[in-house]
């Protein structure tokens, strides 16, 4: 099992799809990443060789933001947009959806307005 990033890749997956597994690495990504390394995105993530997985994690470690770091800029970032009091930020705080998304009918589970199936009333016979 490679470790990437800190990341355990699985093994029975294409290498293109196990490395989407690190934060910060989506599938254009991936694949342009193996491109660079001159990896087939077919080949499964046990099959690679030592060499192979090292070009990989000096790639992926040394150009791209991931994992920690990434996460640490995104925090940072909404952070920043509280401490401005900016409008996406307000909404941040509040909990509610930051890019002008309807509210009214949508975003129940952000507001915690989550409704239940409500069942028809009827108890259940009693056992004798």
């Amino acid at each position: 099992m490679p470790r990437i990033a800190g990341i355990n890749i699985p093994d029975n997956k294409q290498i293109a799809i196990a490395v989407t597994y690190i934060y910060g690495i989506g599938n254009v990504l991936a694949l342009r990443i193996l491109k660079e390394a001159e990896i087939n995105p077919a080949k499964k993530a046990k099959d690679l060789t030592e060499k192979e997985s090292g070009d990989l994690r000096k790639i992926i470690e040394s150009k791209y933001k991931i994992e920690g770091d990434l996460r640490r800029d995104v925090v940072a970032n909404i952070k920043r947009l509280k401490e401005i009091k900016c409008w996406r930020g307000s909404r941040h705080t509040k909990g509610l959806p930051a890019r002008g998304q309807k509210t009214k009918k949508n975003s129940r589970t952000v507001r915690g307005n989550t409704r239940r199936t409500v069942s028809s009333g009827k108890k259940a016979a009693p056992i004798k």
